[in-house]
């Protein structure tokens, strides 16, 4: 599906995924044409690392354990033991170095190469990565695929490392593949796993920045049991997306899936996928506990490229119930309408 989007238009997703993208540094890029998806997501690499070793390198203790002839930190007497070091006038010391080749400068570097040999780049950013390249020298670059991103914590001093180190999550997980042959490539465009995780994350991060007159936020929702009820083994509810001004709620159910319809032979009949339309009026009717008919549910499909596609309003129950399909091959400008009109709710 992320074929048919237009690349100005994933870079407007990541910039309201990615709250960093809308920094005066990142401004720029917006203004630009890019001819494929790699081209977009070295410019931001680029912009980004530019200005992190404007700030300077992160750096950290690194822990390393050597075979020395003198001390040097601790003796690890143990090894020193098992590996009969001191035959030899040696032992084995554990010592640390505070010094850049932080995991996270690793992988930077590992993403920057990646592009660099294996992205279809233009001149310029071969030559710009290249020159960031000089800067990673005493970095070491690691394995793609044995990347422990659980191990990439944040603190103050490398908070600035997020948004790049995303991009670069994004890239190795969402776009790198491995040949039979063990070697790589990279593929034209994001798999759906991963756009998937941006279109949720563009849509909650629009709604946050363009209307801070309304609660939005990725939140829970209770199950609107009898009293004394046990939810033991209840599955948790959780929205994509909800907004709320006063008394009103809007729950968004951001849906990125090969096709938004379900066809039945036997009636040769189409309709809107089912277990998704359950779900949101689940999500609408336990949280509209009173039955005021205050909260509104939307299905917010991205476009396929099925012939039929949902745009209705329905009340079930009380409660509005939309199914809507973004169209990201469009323009911005329609797009962005798209999303607006769904908050007019409030105003009605």
């Amino acid at each position: 599906m992320s074929s048919n989007i237009r690349v100005k238009n994933i870079y407007y997703m990541l910039s309201y995924a990615c709250q960093n993208l809308k920094e005066v540094g990142f401004k720029n890029i917006e203004y630009e044409d890019f001819e494929n998806i790699h081209d977009l997501l070295a410019a931001i690499l680029i912009k980004g690392v530019s200005s992190q070793i404007k700030r300077g390198l992160n750096k950290d203790y690194i822990s390393y354990s050597e075979n020395l002839s003198s001390l040097k930190g601790k003796i690890d007497i143990s090894n020193s033991i098992k590996q009969q070091t001191l035959k030899s006038k040696k032992m084995i010391c554990r010592y640390d170095i505070f010094f850049e080749d932080t995991l996270h400068n690793q992988i930077l570097k590992t993403t920057m190469m990646l592009l660099l040999r294996h992205g279809d780049l233009n001149q310029h950013n071969k030559k710009s990565i290249l020159k960031l390249l000089l800067y990673f020298s005493n970095i070491k670059d690691i394995h793609p695929f044995r990347i422990n991103w659980s191990a990439v914590n944040y603190h103050r001093n490398n908070a600035t490392y997020k948004m790049l180190v995303d991009i670069c999550h994004l890239i190795i997980n969402g776009m790198l593949l491995s040949t039979t042959d063990g070697k790589y490539k990279m593929s034209q465009f994001i798999d759906d796993q991963h756009m998937h995780r941006l279109y949720e994350k563009f849509v909650l991060g629009y709604y946050v920045r363009e209307y801070p007159v309304l609660s939005a936020s990725a939140s829970y929702i209770n199950w609107n049991l009898e009293d004394g009820a046990d939810k033991l083994h209840l599955p948790v509810m959780k929205s994509d997306v909800t907004l709320t001004k006063g008394n009103k709620t809007i729950i968004i159910d951001t849906k990125y899936y090969g096709r938004t319809m379900q066809h039945n032979s036997l009636y040769n009949s189409t309709s809107i996928i089912s277990s998704n339309l359950y779900q949101i009026y689940t999500y609408v009717k336990n949280k509209d506990v009173k039955n005021t008919g205050n909260v509104m549910g939307v299905l917010l499909y991205a476009k396929t490229d099925e012939e039929i596609t949902p745009d209705n309003d329905y009340v079930i129950g009380g409660n509005q119930i939309s199914v809507k399909t973004l169209d990201l091959s469009g323009i911005w400008e329609e797009i962005k309408a798209q999303l607006d009109n769904i908050v007019l709710y409030f105003i009605k």
